[in-house]
């Protein structure tokens, strides 16, 4: 309880009742002033008071959640940065493992071209020596006789395939290794069909049985660049010389439509070995006159006589005198009635077989 006084003299007379205070009329006075003023603003305080405490309660909130994410995030970091450890010593662990199976590999694969090389030049080696051994007549008779001869040529004409198949033209015509142990292998299968072909009873089983081998030999010389392997070139042209010696040989051959195109593109090549032979397994074709009848549209267009008038001034004994005889027998052949293809001997008794002795 407030009450003004005049004077400071007038006190409480009784200490037990309640105890007042003596305020200053303009005290009280501003003291009212301020009461009312904080009447007049206190609904806004208080709006503005909810309002920031509704706000404080929400940032807590957030504030709350955020921790919990973050102890959230936490947990997942260090659940991550284990995973990611583990995964670092398995890729460490891997790391390693690959050095080791590289080293291996490049061992495996020191030792299987090691073994490569062994096996192709022991490869190189035996047939070389069964070259050398077909030259003989009864060494082929021996060879048809053990009843192995059709496996063998199988696999000589898979192997001639993969050679030549695997041959880079422009990358052989700069530098080709005649010495190499893989060249001296298929030279000598080559050179062990062409002598079983210049025996007749060795022509007379190729002629029947190793029609794949005798489609592979022409697909083959076709398939061979001009000055690539000349040699092996040769050896596929005897061997298919030796097989038209035969009367079913010369049939088969010659029912080959590529035969004559293969003819022609072999005789422009540069060497002239290849030249001289292909001559003579077109001298083996013309010889039979039914043949020739056969094939006569053929043998007239595109006829290159003039590139085999080059070769008959050529300064190659052999290849000029075999050129000089194509074009005697192209200027007489269709002056001559066409005898009957004889059927009576497995050899038409006409050509002499070329057997290859070892190189």
């Amino acid at each position: 309880m407030i009450q003004t006084v005049d004077s400071t003299s007038k006190l409480a007379k009784d200490d037990s009742r309640d105890s007042f205070v003596i305020v200053r009329k303009r005290e009280l006075e501003m003291l009212t002033t301020e009461v009312m003023q904080l009447r007049e603003f206190l609904p806004k305080v208080n709006g503005d008071l909810v309002e920031i405490m509704h706000r404080s309660r929400t940032a807590q909130t957030m504030t709350n959640q955020l921790a919990q994410d973050q102890e959230q995030l936490k947990q997942e970091c260090l659940h991550l940065r284990s995973r990611l450890d583990a995964a670092q010593s398995e890729c460490q662990k891997e790391r390693e493992e690959k050095l080791v199976l590289r080293e291996q590999l490049w061992e495996g694969r020191e030792q299987l071209q090691q073994q490569a090389e062994f096996c192709t030049g022991l490869g190189a080696s035996a047939c070389t020596l069964l070259w050398s051994a077909s030259s003989k007549e009864d060494a082929v008779k021996d060879i048809l006789a053990d009843g192995k001869l059709e496996s063998f040529l199988t696999l000589a004409g898979q192997t001639l395939e993969s050679f030549v198949k695997s041959m880079d033209g422009e990358a052989v015509n700069e530098k080709q290794d005649f010495n190499s142990h893989e060249h001296q292998f298929v030279m000598a299968l080559a050179g062990v069909i062409t002598n079983v072909a210049a025996v007749t009873c060795g022509r007379d089983f190729l002629s029947s049985s190793a029609h794949v081998l005798l489609d592979t030999l022409m697909q083959l010389l076709e398939l061979m660049k001009t000055g690539v392997f000349p040699k092996l070139k040769v050896l596929m042209l005897m061997a298919l010389y030796n097989v038209s010696i035969s009367v079913k040989g010369l049939k088969y051959i010659s029912e080959s439509p590529g035969l004559l195109p293969l003819i022609w593109t072999l005789l422009e090549d540069g060497d002239q070995e290849v030249c001289l032979h292909s001559l003579r397994l077109l001298q083996s074709l013309l010889l039979e006159a039914e043949v020739v009848a056969l094939m006569r549209p053929g043998v007239l267009d595109p006829l290159p006589l003039a590139r085999i008038r080059q070769l008959a001034s050529s300064r190659h004994p052999a290849l000029r005198l075999t050129a000089q005889e194509t074009l005697d027998d192209l200027g007489s052949l269709w002056d001559v009635s066409p005898p009957e293809l004889s059927t009576s001997e497995s050899d038409r008794g006409i050509n002499k077989a070329a057997h290859v002795p070892l190189a």
